[in-house]
């Protein structure tokens, strides 16, 4: 490796070393988008078997929860993007919600396959680095 490969190789570790921190975001929030979801899924099922007048345990974030009396079984209202609300039934929300768990799921897998390539991309030319700085010395 001449002077310029190896300014080229340290280049372009940079670039995998950016490319894996925002691939380590990204999983990261789409962790937590899946979590969100599969929270809403589960509250909407919990609704869903109640009768009016049950006691059920409402998530409202930070693993935090409140008691609420069901009043209606009939419906919820749902965020479908872009700030935007609508009222579904139950089973429909529910459905919307497993769905969204599987869309968001399948790009955490992608997103984390991806990473793994980047990581290992990097892991050898850190190697062929390291490989030709002792060849150096």
């Amino acid at each position: 490796m001449n002077d310029d490969e190896l300014r080229q190789a340290l280049t372009v570790r940079e670039a995998y070393m950016a490319q894996l921190d925002m691939l380590t975001q990204q999983v990261q929030l789409l962790q937590i988008s899946v979590e969100e979801a599969a929270r809403a899924r589960d509250t909407l099922k919990n609704i869903k078997d109640a009768k009016e007048g049950d006691e059920i345990l409402i998530p409202i974030g930070a693993a935090s929860f409140i008691p609420a009396k069901v009043s209606s079984t009939g419906t919820a209202i749902i965020g479908v993007g872009n700030r935007i609300s609508v009222e579904k039934s139950v089973d429909d929300a529910v459905a919307y919600m497993k769905a969204s768990v599987d869309e968001i799921s399948a790009a955490l897998k992608k997103a984390v396959d991806t990473l793994n390539e980047v990581e290992t991309a990097a892991r050898n030319l850190t190697a062929a680095i390291n490989q030709e700085s002792q060849r150096r010395q």
